[in-house]
């Protein structure tokens, strides 16, 4: 019999996922304890939001080499990295992972109450079926169990919850979302909209959606969980091994070990929420389970498999037509800005649809009669690979004495070729609104044009930025990683049912985006937050009813 002391779910991670698990079970009447790897966050802690005023491609060197002397090598090659959000980064001397040598990638992540919610970009736009639906409209990967219409009243609860800014755009590849606040265009904006829009049907500018900065140090949805009473979390708790019942096959536990004094710790619960970010789920998993079975949940083989990033590209350039910048946007760190989704269906006229954009001009501070200055970022949709995964490191433990995950993450021949399409729509866009582009690149590489990369810097920090940006734009630059534990309908073909459980163990869900069947364009944060509602909902359906196993 379970003890009175016990919770009803524990969830593991505090970050997009593991906040609105809590939110929602307590909001069910369900007790929950979070095991957060991390450490507590106080009211003494620097919000994130207020140190991302600046440019993503900020030539801040001097930040990047002292974290990088610290230990945080790779986390200091994030875009928003500097010295006031070092904290919301992990060392990564103390938290290594390796990856095949022809295909690095970077992982960038957090270990704190409410995770990378801290260091992310607040841009949420819902995906669309062309993302649910990739098998269908491209006849590669696969289609998700769920589409658009599953997730809609989840999508718009978390809206309502974080307060969107945005507006309606009735545009079909990008659903519109429930906004409680405008989000407007700059003057150079607007220009840029209706010369793209004019030579080109099958594109839209809209203003990007987005949430407002946070309140207080601790995330919306955590603050409301933890308002409820019925949350407790357990910091500086890294997660082992998912304990199973060896009768039942269900989960009864989370073996821990606390970060500070080295001590095993077991939590106990009628099930098991995992919101730990999609390469920490995974592996979390393949270290449970049998010893020698291939990990926890991994009757069908697919476990970390199918694992995923989006294809980033970067622009930046001058638009000499305009002067300055908005003053009260870039001195709030506002992220407003342009959001260009997948090209209109009707109109594509048989071009490629696996991509889109974001960015914004006339928001970086420059001198008033300065030319104004924009940054554009592509997001290309990966083709699914099930060598591309994650897996346990054999001959490598971390400080914990787990095994470091190794991660696969190769891009195919047609993902240069989305790559290089995305590059030229982009040097087409700015061309059609007579900007100058000082540089573009991808992890194909950087293109310099007319005054080349950062021309005000110095000749040293420029050569530096040359040699540094290779290391910079490898896959994981995106942080939109998914796959690893995806859903599907048949046990066959897949980790998860579509409400996140685990087929072999119906108690124990993954929530993070390890369930992705497929990546997409726009960013994983917002579908992250309704998947996770969804299921848990239903779980607790589940738990008042007795249900341990999905109905026939």
């Amino acid at each position: 019999m379970r003890s009175t002391q016990e919770p009803d779910v524990l969830v593991v991670g505090s970050g997009a996922s593991g906040s609105f698990a809590a939110l929602e079970l307590t909001r069910q009447g369900l007790s929950v304890q979070i095991i957060e790897a991390g450490r507590e966050i106080v009211a003494e802690d620097t919000g994130g939001d207020e140190a991302k005023g600046g440019d993503s491609t900020s030539l801040d060197l001097r930040a990047r080499v002292r974290a990088t002397l610290r230990g945080q090598h790779i986390q200091a090659r994030a875009g928003l990295f500097n010295d006031l959000v070092s904290d919301f980064y992990v060392n990564d001397r103390r938290h290594p992972y390796t990856t095949p040598r022809e295909a690095p990638y970077l992982w960038f992540r957090g270990r704190q109450a409410g995770g990378r919610l801290h260091t992310y970009g607040r841009v949420l736009s819902r995906w669309s079926d062309d993302d649910f639906r990739m098998f269908s409209r491209t006849g590669a990967g696969v289609d998700w169990p769920i589409c658009h219409d599953d997730l809609a009243p989840y999508y718009a609860e978390v809206e309502e919850l974080l307060g969107i800014c945005g507006q309606s755009d009735q545009i079909e590849t990008l659903p519109d979302s429930v906004c409680a606040h405008p989000s407007r265009l700059t003057e150079a904006e607007a220009f840029f909209k209706q010369a793209v829009e004019s030579r080109d049907p099958a594109r839209r500018v809209v203003a990007r959606r987005y949430t407002l900065p946070e309140e207080g140090p601790v995330p919306k949805p955590l603050a409301a969980a933890l308002a409820t009473g019925r949350l407790d979390i357990r910091y500086n708790m890294t997660a082992r091994e998912v304990l199973i019942d060896p009768d039942t096959g269900q989960a009864v536990g989370v073996a821990c070990i606390d970060s500070v004094t080295r001590k095993e710790h077991v939590f106990r619960a009628s099930a098991v929420v995992l919101s730990a970010s999609a390469i920490e789920s995974v592996r979390l998993l393949l270290n449970s389970g049998p010893s020698g079975g291939g990990g926890l949940g991994n009757s069908s083989g697919m476990l970390g498999r199918y694992f995923a990033d989006q294809l980033h590209c970067i622009a930046v350039g001058t638009m000499p037509r305009f002067r300055g910048y908005a003053e009260t946007d870039a001195a709030s760190g506002d992220p407003a800005g342009i959001f260009i989704p997948r090209l209109l269906p009707e109109e594509a006229g048989g071009r490629p649809r696996t991509y889109m954009f974001q960015g914004k001009i006339a928001r970086t501070p420059v001198p008033k009669d300065a030319p104004s200055r924009f940054t554009f970022m592509g997001y290309g949709q990966m083709t699914p690979d099930r060598d591309n995964r994650v897996t346990l490191d054999p001959k490598r433990r971390d400080t914990l004495s787990i095994p470091i995950p190794r991660i696969r993450c190769a891009i195919s021949s047609g993902d240069e070729a989305t790559l290089r399409l995305m590059q030229d729509a982009l040097e087409e866009m700015v061309a059609d609104a007579g900007g100058e582009l000082d540089f573009i690149g991808s992890p194909l590489g950087l293109t310099e044009m007319g005054k080349g990369a950062f021309p005000d810097s110095g000749f040293a920090l420029r050569q530096a930025f040359r040699v540094l940006f290779p290391r910079s734009m490898a896959m994981g630059s995106a942080v939109h990683e998914s796959g690893g534990a995806r859903m599907g309908a048949d046990p066959r073909s897949s980790v998860l049912d579509p409400w996140c459980r685990l087929h072999d163990a119906p108690n124990i869900l993954v929530t993070d985006a390890a369930a992705f069947p497929t990546g997409g364009v726009s960013g994983t944060t917002l579908t992250i937050m309704a998947m996770t509602v969804r299921a848990c909902r239903q779980l607790a359906k589940d738990l008042g009813s007795g249900q341990t196993r999905p109905a026939a």
